[in-house]
């Protein structure tokens, strides 16, 4: 029988291909397409941390994998975070969001390269595919956006969607201009960063230390999105 672990790793061996991730072989020659986001080492071999589209972690030996990806894995270094276009002061999200956002590209969600870092602030949209409500509101969201983007602020979306395909599709159907987190990012952003509300859609504005600003719940009641779009948009009028 099985162990999970083992069920784990045979379904990573079956995923299609993703734009952000590279083929990775096994020594018994399957592959997957999965994102390297760790290297660490045990009695002298090193393995390799992998992402799966899900956001599931996979973990490989060296030993595990074909010679050339085994040198790929010893010679692996994090990437450099993506300098902003736009340089904007320090934020308490920056170690969250550089180097961990992605936006569309063409129909893919691909490493966005150019994320602003705002001088003012940040709006972040909570929102998924599968929600109804949000598939309502979110074509004034990016009319919003393309509206009214300058330096002050950035928008970040935060999914609730389980899988990077879902995501794709929903950004790529909406047109969404925005980066937004990286599945795999998601969880750990929001246990740091806890602001009112459970329920989508959720428009959360705060300034760069994170103080709350306007949200879509005052309290336990649910105002809703527009009337924090609408107030980051007296803001910009200052």
């Amino acid at each position: 029988m099985k162990t999970s672990f083992q069920i784990l790793l045979s379904c990573a061996f079956t995923l299609s291909a993703h734009a952000e991730y590279r083929t990775w072989t096994r020594i018994d020659g399957k592959t997957a397409e999965l994102e390297l986001t760790a290297v660490t080492e045990s009695a002298g071999e090193k393995s390799g941390v992998f992402m799966m589209r899900s956001g599931h972690p996979v973990t490989l030996k060296a030993s595990g994998l074909a010679e050339a990806d085994a040198k790929l894995l010893s010679d692996w270094k994090p990437a450099a975070s993506v300098a902003a276009t736009t340089a904007g002061g320090p934020s308490v999200f920056d170690k969250s969001l550089d180097g961990n956002l992605v936006k569309l590209s063409g129909k893919s969600l691909k490493t966005c390269k150019d994320a602003t870092k705002p001088t003012k602030y940040y709006l972040f949209y909570y929102t998924a595919s599968w929600c109804g409500p949000c598939h309502k509101f979110t074509p004034s969201l990016v009319e919003f956006y393309n509206k009214n983007k300058d330096a002050s602020f950035e928008l970040i979306l935060i999914t609730s969607d389980s899988d990077e395909k879902s995501m794709e599709g929903y950004a790529a159907e909406m047109k969404m201009p925005w980066p937004q987190l990286k599945l795999s990012k998601v969880k750990s952003f929001d246990k740091e960063f806890k602001y009112p509300g459970g329920g989508i859609p959720n428009l959360v504005l705060t300034d760069l230390e994170g103080k709350l600003i306007k949200g879509s719940y005052e309290g336990e009641n649910y105002v809703g999105p527009y009337v924090v779009m609408n107030h980051l948009g007296t803001l910009l009028k200052k």
